[in-house]
């Protein structure tokens, strides 16, 4: 009861925040106002002064493009921080954004934040940190493919299972979940960033032609598929490593495809590895209820149909799979109540991730 009453009155005195912070992309919710912060991971720093120069969408732009003296770096990779004091600037930047679409408040906001499911004490302590850093009140840790699941409203709580695949930009997290809990969980280091350089090195062996991260993602997201179908087709530009000059080829689907085909495979394996350990009651709920795609990933095309096809289980992509860990941690916030068994309350909740 006291407890009840004293959440009640720092929900009044505090505003509520749900962070994804992800490798590729952080996305900020606010509680009664929805996605308000959608920016690429990414911070510029210059190297005389150590002065944060940018965050997200003008940081990226930089990236392969800045002089000598700014470093556009990202802060986080294969979705743990490998910048600690970056990622505190970048969290507590995105939060002063978030800031301007909130009431002023007494104390500092209350946080949810989402992190891949295979990450140790030492990581879930440095998200904590680093959000508590950056002005957060109280710091809420859920696993990344938990959030997804109530981002696209799964019954988590009911003896039923439901698979997840969030697909993100560093990992790749796979699992089974059945009464607010993770049953069984893989998580990869293979995910969209993974891929990005998949095409840069097919491009360089294929075509000697040197190509930059930004062209690796459009070449993705333009033509990029996993099962053959409409013939697609774009241009890039990059160096020519025998010239050294500038050059333009034109690029396939089948050449997208053939690059990007071991790492899809990895993905593949995996999910077949995590279904092939499931107790046998909770596989028999994922044969009715199918398999769910969240993450950036989840808009490869040709994808669901792959997984289909191997799994031979039915395959659907969430609504709007790019912001679906970022709305599970809104939900999370508008009943904390109702969710706390699902959130990391300390370190020791953490599962023995394979």
């Amino acid at each position: 009861m006291i407890k009840r009453l004293k959440d009640k009155f720092f929900s009044r005195a505090s505003n509520d925040i749900g962070i994804d912070l992800g490798t590729a992309n952080t996305l900020v919710y606010v509680r009664g106002k929805g996605i308000v912060v959608n920016e690429p991971s990414v911070v510029a720093v210059n190297d005389k002064t150590g002065q944060v120069v940018a965050v997200g969408i003008t940081a990226k732009e930089m990236l392969g493009r800045t002089p000598t003296h700014i470093t556009a770096v990202r802060p986080l990779v294969e979705g743990v921080i490998s910048d600690f004091e970056i990622t505190e600037e970048m969290l507590s930047y995105l939060m002063k954004r978030a800031g301007e679409y909130m009431p002023k408040k007494l104390l500092g906001p209350r946080v949810v934040v989402g992190v891949p499911s295979g990450v140790t004490n030492v990581e879930v302590r440095a998200v904590r940190d680093a959000t508590l850093n950056a002005g957060a009140r109280e710091v809420y840790i859920i696993e990344q493919p938990m959030a997804g699941a109530i981002g696209i409203r799964l019954p988590v709580h009911d003896p039923v299972g439901s698979m997840v695949i969030d697909i993100g930009g560093g990992t790749t997290d796979i699992a089974i979940i059945s009464l607010g809990g993770i049953v069984r969980s893989k998580n990869l280091k293979i995910a969209g960033d993974k891929l990005n350089n998949d095409i840069i090195s097919y491009i360089r062996n294929e075509f000697k032609i040197l190509i930059g991260e930004t062209t690796a993602e459009q070449v993705k997201i333009s033509v990029g598929s996993v099962v053959p179908g409409e013939p697609l087709e774009t241009t890039i530009r990059g160096r020519d490593l025998i010239t050294g000059l500038p050059r333009e080829v034109v690029i396939t689907d089948s050449d997208i495809r053939e690059a990007m085909s071991q790492s899809i495979e990895t993905i593949v394996e995996a999910a077949k590895e995590v279904l092939e350990t499931t107790p046998p009651e909770i596989l028999s709920d994922v044969m009715r209820r199918g398999v769910y795609l969240v993450g950036g990933g989840a808009l490869i095309k040709g994808l669901d149909i792959l997984l289909a096809e191997t799994l031979k289980l039915p395959v659907t992509i969430a609504d709007d799979p790019l912001t679906a860990i970022a709305r599970g941690a809104g939900i999370i916030l508008e009943d904390i109540e109702r969710y706390r068994s699902v959130l990391l309350e300390s370190e020791d909740d953490l599962p023995s991730a394979s």
